[in-house]
C-alpha cells in the first residue's frame, strides 16, 4: 500500500464556480477514487483561495465586508464539491488562522531567497500577476484571457530569487523528477523558464490590504501566489509536522493558464524550503462552448449546476470525464450532452443493466458477492498516465461488449430449449462481468457502479430495478 496525496487548484473566492472548476475536481476524484480501488492510502485536498485584489474588489462592488464575502463564496465552492461527490479529505481556506501562521513562517524560512526592490512595469489584476515588457509587447498591452489593458504600476516589493532555482527546476523537469503533463505543455515550461526573472511576492499594503502581513515589514502584504500555493503544504501541516509521509504530491492537477505558477513559482519555493518537487503536475485545456471560448460578453458561459440537473450527476460526471479530453481544449454542446446521455448512458448502459437484471430475475440466477477481479493492464497504463478519457473509452469497449455478449450468447434461446442450467451459468458468467465492469467505472461513476453492485452483488435472486438507471430523455 502506497500512500499518495492528491491536489487541486484553489479556486478565487470572486466568482461562482465554472466549468473549469469542476475539471480539476472530476480529474482529482477520479484518480483518488483509482488509488482507493488499488488499496492505498489517499490524502486529497479542496479549498479556496480568499485573499488578493480581484476578491477585495468584489467584495466592495457587493457592499459586503470582504470577510464576509469571502465565506460565503468560500461556502458556494464547497457546496459546489458536495455536488458533484468529490471524496477529498483535506479541505483549505487561505483566510484560516493556521495557515495565514503557516505562511509568515514559510516567509521567513525563505528570506536568505528574498530581496526588497522596486517594481515599474506592468500588471494584471485579473490574473494577479506582473506582465514582462516583451509579454506586454507580444499582446499588444492588453490581457487575453480578460480583454483588458494592463495596468502600469511603479511599487516596492519584495522579490523571490528565481534565479537561484532556475538551474534545479529546469533539471528536474527535463528528467520528469516534476513530471509536466502533457509533454507539449513541458516544453512551454522549459521556454517560459528561460525568460522569467525573479518574482515579485509582496504588494505594498496601500495598494493591497487583503492578504497575509509580511513579516517583520507592516507595510507589505504577501503576494497572492505565495499565498494560495503555500496551501498544498500548510493543509498537511507544515512546516509545524513532519509532511513526508504524503509529500512530495503525487498528482497536482491545475488548469493550463495557471500551470506557470506551478512549474516554476511553486518548485522555487518548495527548493528554498528544501522540500521536494511534486511528481506529476497534469495540466487540463478549456472546455469550449461550440468551439469557442466562455465569455460572459459572448454570451456562451456553460453554468455546470445546469448541467447536473438536466441530466443527473452521473451523466455529468460522464460526459466531462469520457468526452472532455483531459490534456487539450474540448467542446461542449447540449447537442453533443444530451446525444452522448441517450445514446451511450442510456442505451448502452442503462439498458444492459435493465436487460440482464430482467433476463436473472426470470431465470432465478443469483448475485455475485465479490466480483471484482484483477485490473486490465491497458487500464491501469491509461490511468497511471493520467489518460482519463482513454481510460474511460476502454471501460466502454466492456460495456459494449457485453451487450454483444448477450445477444450472442442468446440466453432465453436456451432455456426455449430446455437448458435451463446452461442459461443460468452463461448468465452467471455475464453477472461477473458487469460486476467488474462496475470496478471499471468506479473512479468515473461512483454512483452507477454502486447501483450496480447492489443489483448485481446480493445474495439472493437478481431483481429487476423499478426504473432505469439512466432513462432515456
Amino acid at each position: 500500500m502506497s500512500k499518495v496525496y492528491i491536489c487541486t487548484a484553489i479556486p478565487y473566492v470572486n466568482g461562482n464556480p465554472h466549468i473549469g472548476h469542476a475539471m480539476d475536481y472530476l480529474l482529482s476524484d477520479a484518480y483518488a477514487r483509482f488509488r482507493r480501488n488499488l488499496g492505498d492510502e489517499v490524502r486529497f485536498q479542496v479549498g479556496t483561495d480568499e485573499h488578493g485584489n480581484k476578491v477585495y474588489s468584489t467584495a466592495q462592488k457587493n457592499g459586503l465586508p470582504v470577510e464576509e464575502y469571502a465565506t460565503q463564496n468560500s461556502h458556494k465552492f464547497q457546496d459546489f464539491i458536495q455536488k458533484l461527490n468529490i471524496s477529498y479529505t483535506d479541505i483549505i481556506r487561505t483566510t484560516d488562522p493556521e495557515h495565514v501562521r503557516r505562511c509568515q513562517e514559510i516567509w521567513q524560512k525563505l528570506s536568505p531567497h528574498i530581496y526588497s526592490a522596486e517594481y515599474d512595469g506592468w500588471y494584471c489584476e485579473g490574473c494577479e500577476r506582473f506582465i514582462t515588457q516583451k509579454e506586454y509587447e507580444e499582446t499588444g498591452g492588453n490581457c487575453p484571457d480578460h480583454q483588458k489593458p494592463y495596468e502600469r504600476l511603479t511599487e516596492k516589493n519584495y522579490y523571490l530569487r528565481i534565479s537561484d532555482f532556475r538551474d534545479e527546476i529546469r533539471a528536474q523537469i527535463e528528467s520528469d523528477q516534476m513530471k509536466i503533463l502533457p509533454e507539449f505543455r513541458k516544453q512551454e515550461m522549459l521556454h517560459l523558464l528561460e525568460d522569467t526573472l525573479d518574482i515579485s511576492i509582496s504588494r505594498p499594503k496601500k495598494q493591497l490590504s487583503w492578504g497575509v502581513p509580511v513579516p517583520g515589514d507592516d507595510s507589505q502584504v504577501m503576494y497572492v501566489w505565495v499565498d494560495a500555493l503555500s496551501n498544498y503544504i500548510t493543509v498537511l501541516g507544515y512546516p509545524d509536522q513532519d509532511i513526508s509521509d504524503f509529500w512530495p504530491a503525487t498528482a497536482q492537477f491545475v488548469g493550463k493558464d495557471i500551470l506557470r505558477f506551478h512549474a516554476i513559482t511553486w518548485p522555487a519555493i518548495l527548493l528554498g524550503l528544501g522540500l521536494p518537487l511534486p511528481q506529476n503536475l497534469v495540466s487540463h485545456g478549456h472546455v469550449l462552448s461550440n468551439g469557442q471560448k466562455m465569455s460572459k460578453s459572448l454570451g456562451n458561459v456553460i453554468d455546470p449546476i445546469e448541467v447536473v440537473e438536466r441530466h443527473g450527476l452521473e451523466a455529468f460526471r460522464y460526459y466531462f470525464s469520457r468526452h472532455i479530453d483531459n490534456f487539450i481544449d474540448s467542446d461542449f454542446t447540449w447537442e453533443k450532452y444530451d446525444e452522448a446521455y441517450n445514446n451511450e448512458l442510456a442505451n448502452d448502459l442503462g439498458n444492459l443493466v435493465q436487460r440482464l437484471a430482467t433476463l436473472c430475475s426470470k431465470n432465478s440466477v443469483s448475485g455475485v458477492s465479490d466480483g471484482r477481479g484483477e485490473l486490465a493492464p491497458e487500464y491501469m497504463t491509461l490511468m497511471d498516465k493520467f489518460e482519463f478519457a482513454k481510460a474511460f473509452d476502454y471501460v466502454w469497449t466492456q460495456v459494449r461488449e457485453l451487450n454483444k455478449d448477450i445477444d450472442q450468447t442468446k440466453p432465453w434461446e436456451l432455456v426455449k430449449k430446455g437448458e435451463t442450467d446452461k442459461a443460468q451459468q452463461v448468465l452467471r458468467e455475464l453477472v461477473v462481468k458487469i460486476m467488474q465492469t462496475a470496478q471499471l467505472l468506479e473512479p468515473f461513476l461512483p454512483g452507477t457502479s454502486a447501483q450496480i453492485y447492489q443489483i448485481f452483488g446480493n445474495t439472493g435472486i437478481i431483481q429487476r430495478p423499478e426504473t432505469p438507471l439512466f432513462p432515456k430523455a
